[in-house]
């Protein structure tokens, strides 16, 4: 353990940590961080794709050093700020027309999904929301409320219905059967959606499944909610992730990437919901200006520098590389996902390989690579690197994973290294 990690188990609190590996880092710059020893880690998770543009990119220090150089307040709450009105009007040309309404703006995609839990509703009149099992919404109390995830702690909302995600043909029989018993569809206001359903195990709905499902809400009524917190703003070769799904939702929640490191949140949505009453919402740094203007540098950046086009490139080479290794590593059951939005599911025997999942993080970390795992049987190795990964970078990476899955099938590696790291 290293001297950082030390300190820091002595001072921090341990309630906010998800930890594989013991990781102390003093500094980064594009897709490597640097570690409190010296070594340079490729960084395949960017913490958990909130780094969209990498470590130390110009044009983030130059969007924040100008908004700090001239500070336009703290916060929305009570006053107009440039920053904000700025990235508001950029949101809203970057979505569907039927989410092309108003913009709100918070801390997390967790605040950003309790609040629209809360205002969908509010506004709408009807109780019940619906979500998918295996979907993470959020850590906070209101959004773990409306999440399927089986490692949250929190409870669900009595009025939550949560159904399957997709899989095979994405039959839609078992919500149909739930609208004619026990769910009836005028009182549903809002269904939860994932494009690719991220800490469920990087998910990739059936073709045709989501277009089925928007014409079965419209028949109801009911809103879309597309959260794009994890795997939007371009990190799938598309700028929104549910434009691979062919649906337009009446909602979007942008968060993690937006701030490219800097906590904000957006919801994006018709005047109708998101206008519905004034004080509904509200933490006093909300819309903070410095954040504002960060989030207006990464959709400006990520336009400029072509990183979609990056995103679907880059992520198309290292998925190539990544199915050559299933060819060479029993452990790996499938690779799925999509641009730089992936998941490699590791099984043994046919079962959830959790434990070599455990292992395999934790030795490609030793190794030089940072990545970490997903999914409701934790066996699933996520890759969410910064938009602006290389293909050299993603062949170095897939060439560190190599060796670490050798290494854990070949035991290795020390199953008493994960005994201070519960991981997901």
């Amino acid at each position: 353990m290293s001297g950082l990690y030390a300190r820091e188990s002595r001072s921090v609190s341990t309630m906010a940590h998800l930890r594989f590996f013991p990781q102390a880092v003093v500094g980064g710059s594009g897709a490597h961080l640097t570690a409190d020893d010296g070594r340079k880690l490729l960084d395949f998770a960017a913490s958990w794709g909130a780094a969209s543009l990498g470590h130390s990119h110009p044009a983030l220090r130059e969007a924040v050093n100008r908004a700090l150089s001239d500070q336009a307040g703290a916060s929305y709450l009570s006053t107009a700020n440039e920053p904000c009105v700025l990235l508001a009007e950029k949101l809203l040309s970057l979505v569907p027309e039927r989410a092309r309404g108003r913009v709100w703006f918070g801390h997390s995609g967790s605040d950003a999904n309790e609040t629209v839990a809360r205002m969908v509703v509010a506004a709408t009149g009807r109780p019940r929301i619906l979500a998918f099992n295996g979907a993470y919404h959020g850590g906070t109390v209101g959004s773990m409320a409306v999440s399927g995830h089986p490692a949250q702690q929190g409870a669900r909302a009595k009025d939550l219905t949560l159904v399957p995600y997709p899989d095979g043909d994405g039959d839609l029989a078992h919500l149909e059967k739930l609208f004619a018993t026990e769910v009836p569809p005028e009182e549903v206001a809002a269904f939860f959606i994932e494009p690719i359903q991220s800490d469920g195990g990087m998910l990739v709905p059936p073709d045709g499944f989501f277009e089925a499902l928007e014409r079965l809400c419209r028949r109801h009524g009911i809103l879309l909610v597309s959260d794009e917190v994890k795997v939007g703003l371009g990190r799938t070769g598309r700028f929104n992730a549910f434009e691979h799904l062919g649906i337009e939702p009446d909602i979007v929640v942008f968060g993690k990437g937006l701030g490219g490191g800097l906590p904000i949140s957006a919801v994006v949505g018709p005047e109708a919901i998101l206008n519905h009453a004034v004080a509904f919402s509200l933490q006093t740094v909300h819309g903070n200006p410095v954040c504002a203007a960060a989030a207006l540098a990464v959709l400006q950046t990520i336009e400029r520098d072509r990183l979609v086009a990056n995103a679907e490139r880059t992520g198309r080479v290292l998925r190539e590389a990544l199915d050559r290794l299933a060819l060479r590593h029993s452990l790996i059951g499938e690779v799925r996902g999509r641009g730089l939005a992936l998941g490699v599911e590791l099984v043994a025997d046919g079962k959830p390989a959790a434990r070599q999942a455990a292992l395999t993080v934790y030795r490609a970390f030793q190794l030089g690579l940072v990545l970490y795992y997903v999914g409701v049987n934790s066996n699933v190795l996520e890759f969410t690197p910064p938009l602006t990964l290389t293909e050299a970078e993603a062949q170095e990476g897939v060439v560190i994973l190599d060796q670490a899955l050798a290494d854990v099938a070949a035991g290795r590696v020390d199953e008493a290294l994960l005994a201070d790291f519960a991981g997901w």
